[in-house]
């Protein structure tokens, strides 16, 4: 017997399909009585476009651009939900951290001990994931809870 699904952990980037992906988490917290974590896992100090942010790496940078991601995170929430009270209720919190994506989503799943974890994958092929891999790829390698993978439609 499967157990019972009170806890999911919603991870996102703030890319472009994100709602798409929280709609699943979000009809799966509703079908099972369960409530969402969300995290959004900043990997600092490399110029790389993040979702929606630009990472510069400069120190004194890092309260700001954790302050715009969580109002975009909250914006998100507010925008999907569309002020929902009972659908807000499910959002038990809203997480913005700084570190190494995959070792992030893992350690945030283990402390709040989450049943499932619901994510996004962009689909770049199998040739880009075999020798690129991917943070859904490796989540999905270490996880020991049931990770659920949505692709991310073709536009």
């Amino acid at each position: 017997m499967a157990s019972a699904i009170r806890k999911i952990l919603y991870t996102t980037d703030l890319s472009e399909n994100s709602a798409y992906v929280f709609r699943y988490a979000l009809n799966s917290a509703e079908f099972h009585d369960a409530e969402i974590h969300i995290l959004y896992v900043l990997k600092y100090f490399f110029p790389l476009p993040y979702g929606l942010f630009a990472v510069t790496g400069r120190e004194e940078e890092k309260p700001v651009i954790l302050d715009q991601i969580r109002k975009r995170l909250d914006d998100f929430v507010q925008r999907e939900l569309g002020g929902d009270a009972a659908r807000l209720k499910r959002v038990a919190a809203i997480e913005v951290v700084e570190g190494e994506p995959v070792l992030e989503i893992l350690r945030k799943a283990d402390k709040m001990q989450a049943d499932v974890l619901v994510m996004g994958t962009h689909g770049k092929g199998l040739v880009a994931e075999t020798f690129l891999g991917s943070v859904a790829a490796e989540v999905l390698r270490h996880s020991r809870i049931p990770v659920f993978i949505i692709p991310i439609p073709r536009i």
